[in-house]
């Protein structure tokens, strides 16, 4: 099967497009997916920010994963719902786009991006273009047939030390090859840096359900993602090292400082932020 517009793209329908200021469409999530996680709504938002990208520089050049001030996690997101997309161009130029936006579930905020910056590339080093034209076109018509992903592939995260309640590390191989590399890129595989910061929020879980409470009861909750920097792109096969660490803890609110290196170099990062919400 080609999984190129199918194992990793989510915008079904540009709905409306004013060129290089705003765009909005939409994704149906396939009923059948086991789940789609808060980086994936996220890597929605920042599709569809590309479309216009490309379509303003009559698609010479696209934006790839670099910058976000921050990312806040509104709610939760079901199969078979549908995303509402919109994003706003702050610039645009050869070397990047400037960028926010959100997405929706019936009118309610799911999650919102805020100052991301995204550095623009040669698309044909990594797709082809006449293929994305013809896609856009697609998208601007009649939509694409939803459906064609099929979730993502198992990644495993090998947790392997840390200290307990203050820092959590594991170890993460890309995959050498997955559905996902034919749809990010064809020409140029590439790791989704939405599948890395789902990697790092994992992680981040892991180490909330150590903190203890320090004052009160519930459980530590996901709310936000700051400062998100993603330094070089990662290619299929490569390993990585993770660690999650407590920055700052009062028992209500907390933040994470998350950190992906490639041998001791680091390549992203990020802050997280987290709240305690008090259990029935």
């Amino acid at each position: 099967m080609d999984h190129h517009f199918r194992a990793f793209s989510f915008v079904d329908r540009i709905q409306s497009i004013q060129p290089g200021s705003r765009i909005t469409g939409s994704y149906t999530v396939p009923a059948g997916v086991e789940s789609f996680s808060p980086s994936l709504a996220g890597e929605a938002v920042g599709q569809l920010a590309a479309w216009a990208a490309m379509s303003a520089s009559d698609f010479e050049r696209r934006p790839v994963a670099g910058l976000a001030g921050a990312i806040d996690l509104l709610g939760a997101v079901r199969p078979g719902q549908t995303l509402e997309l919109a994003a706003e161009l702050e610039s645009i130029d050869e070397e990047a786009v400037a960028y926010g936006g959100e997405a929706r579930v019936n009118g309610t905020p799911i999650i919102r991006l805020h100052n991301c910056v995204g550095p623009m590339v040669s698309i044909i080093e990594f797709d082809d273009p006449q293929a994305l034209r013809d896609r856009f076109a697609l998208l601007c018509g009649p939509g694409a047939v939803p459906g064609g992903f099929q979730g993502l592939p198992e990644f495993e995260l090998d947790q392997s030390g840390g200290e307990t309640g203050v820092c959590r590390r594991a170890s993460f191989q890309v995959p050498a090859s997955a559905a996902l590399f034919a749809d990010h890129f064809p020409r140029r595989p590439v790791f989704p840096g939405s599948l890395l910061m789902h990697l790092n929020l994992q992680l981040a879980a892991s180490l909330a359900q150590e903190m203890g409470p320090a004052s009160g009861a519930g459980v530590w909750t996901l709310r936000a993602i700051q400062d998100v920097k993603l330094r070089t792109f990662i290619p299929p096969g490569e390993w990585l090292e993770c660690e999650a660490r407590v920055q700052e803890c009062n028992g209500e609110t907390a933040v994470l400082a998350v950190e992906t290196r490639k041998a001791k170099r680091v390549i992203g990062g990020a802050r997280v932020r987290l709240s305690r919400e008090a259990t029935a």
